[in-house]
């Protein structure tokens, strides 16, 4: 699937490119900090391979390719589609030439983005949306049978910039936001029950600041599959205070088989 110019127009004026650069930028700046996190990512993966060796799979929010075991996943399965609401150039670059590797461009939210942007946009500083009722939060679908399912590292984040976005166009309190934040997790966890899967996800946030104060934010804000298998660790985010005022970031991970 190719994405229309107005469709990347209104993907720029979201700040989904400008997140997607942010990405790597912070991950150079890091200075090897998320390492340890990717190879927990990869080797948990390995094991779902190991376990169902599936014929096909599919992975949600692909990105940069950090922390996939890409070059096992297209040596013992016989398809490999990585979706993505964008693909990085370099990302196009290196799997283009892998027969059995296809790239989609699609919003995993089921078409959310477009829907908060058409019922949202005419709103402004002047004119603010009052409540979220009228958004509707689609199901997520694949053209074909997907396999096997990777979600990694994208279901805390498929609402950040839609909720960014709404925030500047409303006056909404965090409570509806909450709602409307635990209705999309949800909804991406009901597909991920459909399919063999695995899901690595953040669940809270452990921010650490100059004096040394602990706060925790909850970041999963709704109920875990039953799974056949599952692991936790914690990801150095942010070892170098580049966020927050020079506070660190961690995030606690959990990785699950279904």
């Amino acid at each position: 699937m190719t994405l229309s110019i107005s469709y990347r127009r209104m993907l720029t004026r979201m700040g989904y490119y400008n997140y997607q650069n942010g990405l790597i930028y912070h991950h150079v700046n890091q200075k090897g900090g998320w390492e340890n996190h990717q190879g927990h990512c990869r080797s948990f993966i390995l094991k779902a391979l190991e376990l169902y060796k599936p014929e096909k799979v599919t992975v949600l929010g692909s990105g940069w390719l950090l922390d996939l075991p890409f070059a096992e996943l297209i040596e013992r399965t016989g398809r490999v589609c990585l979706i993505d609401i964008i693909h990085p150039p370099d990302v196009i670059a290196q799997v283009g030439g892998y027969k059995n590797v296809e790239l989609k461009e699609q919003d995993i939210t089921g078409g959310l983005i477009d829907e908060v942007w058409q019922k949202a946009r005419k709103y402004s500083f002047f004119k603010k949306l009052k409540s979220l009722e009228s958004i509707i939060i689609p199901e997520f679908r694949t053209e074909d049978d997907p396999g096997m399912v990777i979600s990694i590292n994208i279901l805390t984040q498929l609402e950040s910039l839609i909720i960014d976005f709404l925030k500047k166009r409303s006056k909404i309190k965090e409570e509806e936001f909450n709602l409307f934040r635990t209705e999309i997790q949800k909804k991406h966890i009901d597909f991920l029950k459909r399919y063999r899967s695995v899901l690595i996800t953040d669940y809270a946030e452990v921010i650490t600041n100059r004096s040394g104060s602990i706060k925790t934010i909850p970041t999963l804000l709704t109920d875990l599959p039953q799974c056949e298998f599952s692991e936790e660790w914690t990801w150095n985010f942010d070892q170098t205070g580049a966020d927050f005022y020079n506070s660190r970031s961690q995030f606690k991970i959990v990785g699950l088989i279904n």
